[in-house]
């Protein structure tokens, strides 16, 4: 496991500094990037810059002997590199780790993508596996095989009762924090059936219908139609009220193992297990915020809290907080 820390000498670095360390921790990317795999997959035109920049901050987090324990890597040219791909997060302003991480996915999924120039007709498909075939035909790669997952959107119209379905990849998953006190507390599981459950659309907000051709009261339901190997999810804190952001801290508690994900796939799919992995925590307020990652050991040492230059083990209660983010968990084979 890495002993080794991220230090960058800018200001309000730490969400890319834990984000990375989380990404470090995920396994069929970091050693996808130490043995530099993509050299041999990628047909993109692009140079591979900012792969080939986080490849060697991989390599520094994990390629250290005896000698240099507990060494600061600084990863200056990867969050360069990133900044001029997406200028977004130029400048000093306070940034979100969630949207690092799909920024940051999707610039490399760009870099090493093995079918980018692929022209794609536009057919009316509303198979699931032929939408994700016809994703694949476009968009394959390392990054596809670990993080991309399929929805299924169902739609109910009140007025004819016709059924319509459509599918969307995804990266992760936005879920919604249950509305509690601070005491309340609130679970992980809330939070996913929250995320599924039958939502009424008004007519302003609903599709046409198929069967009435026209825009009519109806609801709408989402379920996972295709589990990625690494399921990433977001817990939204941040809420707009009245007249500002707001950041809930409702403490939503999450299993470190078997989270079973098979009651949000398809019918009679069985279980789906995962395990945990990585924790990427927020804490302080809207506009003055500190990111640090928790992440899982690979040499059976336990868990291990990273934040910016310091990295202390901490122990499995302490995973359990208010301060948890984004979630990521490795599916069992």
């Amino acid at each position: 496991s890495p002993s080794v820390s991220l230090s960058l000498a800018l200001f309000l670095s730490c969400f890319l500094n834990a984000v990375v360390q989380c990404l470090s921790h995920t396994r069929g990317l970091r050693d996808y990037c130490l043995v530099k795999a993509y050299r041999q997959e990628m047909c993109s035109r692009e140079e591979p810059h900012l792969m080939e920049a986080f490849s060697q901050v991989l390599l520094s987090l994990w390629d250290v002997n005896e000698e240099n324990h507990n060494t600061e890597v600084n990863p200056g040219k990867f969050y360069s590199i990133f900044k001029d791909a997406v200028p977004y997060f130029s400048g000093y302003s306070q940034q979100d780790a969630q949207e690092f991480l799909r920024f940051l996915l999707d610039r490399l999924h760009c870099e090493i993508n093995r079918r980018p120039y692929v022209r794609l007709t536009i057919l009316n498909i509303n198979q699931a596996s032929a939408m994700w075939k016809r994703h694949l035909e476009r968009d394959d790669s390392k990054i596809v095989d670990l993080f991309t997952g399929q929805l299924r959107s169902s739609l109910h119209c009140s007025v004819c009762s016709h059924y319509s379905t459509c599918f969307d990849v995804f990266c992760d998953l936005s879920l919604p924090v249950p509305k509690r006190s601070a005491t309340g507390g609130g679970s992980l599981r809330e939070c996913l059936d929250l995320f599924t459950q039958e939502e009424k659309l008004d007519k302003e907000n609903t599709p046409m219908c198929e069967r009435c051709n026209r825009r009519t009261e109806s609801t709408k339901r989402l379920t996972i139609q295709r589990f990625p190997q690494v399921i990433v999810m977001h817990l939204n804190r941040f809420a707009m009220s009245r007249y500002m952001v707001c950041r809930s801290t409702v403490c939503v508690s999450f299993p470190l193992t078997s989270l079973d994900m098979g009651p949000y796939g398809p019918v009679d799919c069985g279980p789906v297990l995962y395990d945990l992995y990585a924790v990427c925590n927020h804490s302080g307020t809207v506009n003055m915020g500190h990111y640090t990652a928790c992440c899982l050991e690979n040499d059976g040492s336990g868990w291990c809290c990273y934040n910016d230059s310091c990295v202390t083990p901490i122990s499995e209660n302490q995973l359990q907080s208010a301060q948890a983010y984004v979630l990521f968990y490795q599916r069992r084979k």
